[in-house]
């Protein structure tokens, strides 16, 4: 992956990731498929680690917000460059599939994060399973930046406000896996949990897991 290649591809625009994530970057015979959320820390994990064997694409972030569409996305990216390259790694989660996105890259002998989500694996799935927050409210880097996209407007919180307390009413505080230092990214989550009505804790995570399973000895979960 050259420089200029790196740089252009860090600048990319949340909403270019969020709404059509990003094509092929870099040169290795590791192919990387990863939700657009994650397109900055994994390139920031390839440049700071000199990961000269990965390649990254990005899916779309918002297919978030329709699970079920997913596994068919990440099966069709499988599908269409299988052939291209030695090992393909699913940085996702199940994220909403119901097992479905693991079963298939079981299929495909596609090696994927072992993590219910993103949160789990930036604070580390044993001490996020440990934790067994189940009233708490999660935010990553990309999320606090794309509160309103993920969040807010999908709800309909921004035409029906009334229905913050059906949705957040049994949840206590919102948690900021911050993966950078970033004094203005961490007020932001702040005035989101303000906005939620719930108290805020901050956790630096760094990269957690996702370091691990870009290693060049291989992934650390299956």
């Amino acid at each position: 992956m050259t420089q200029d290649r790196l740089s252009d591809a860090k600048n990319v625009s949340d909403e270019t990731l969020r709404d059509q994530g990003l094509d092929q970057i870099g040169t290795g015979k590791t192919l990387v498929i990863a939700c657009g959320a994650l397109a900055r820390e994994v390139l920031a994990l390839i440049e700071a680690n000199s990961l000269s064997h990965l390649t990254l694409t990005c899916l779309p972030a918002i297919l978030h917000n329709t699970p079920q569409k997913i596994t068919p996305a990440v099966e069709a990216t499988i599908l269409k460059h299988r052939a291209e390259y030695e090992h393909i790694l699913v940085a996702y989660g199940d994220c909403g599939t119901g097992g479905l996105l693991a079963n298939m890259c079981e299929t495909y002998g596609a090696q994927m994060v072992d993590a219910p989500h993103c949160y789990s694996f930036f604070e580390g799935s044993a001490l996020f399973a440990e934790r067994g927050e189940v009233t708490s409210f999660y935010l990553t880097d990309f999320l606090a930046r794309q509160f309103d996209a993920f969040v807010w407007r999908p709800l309909g919180l921004d035409r029906y406000p009334d229905l913050l307390e059906m949705y957040f009413g049994n949840y206590e505080k919102l948690v900021y896996l911050a993966q950078t230092e970033d004094p203005d990214l961490t007020a932001t989550a702040q005035i989101c949990a303000k906005r939620l009505g719930l108290t805020f804790e901050r956790r630096f995570t760094g990269y957690g897991d996702l370091d691990r399973f870009l290693a060049p000895e291989g992934p650390a979960t299956a």
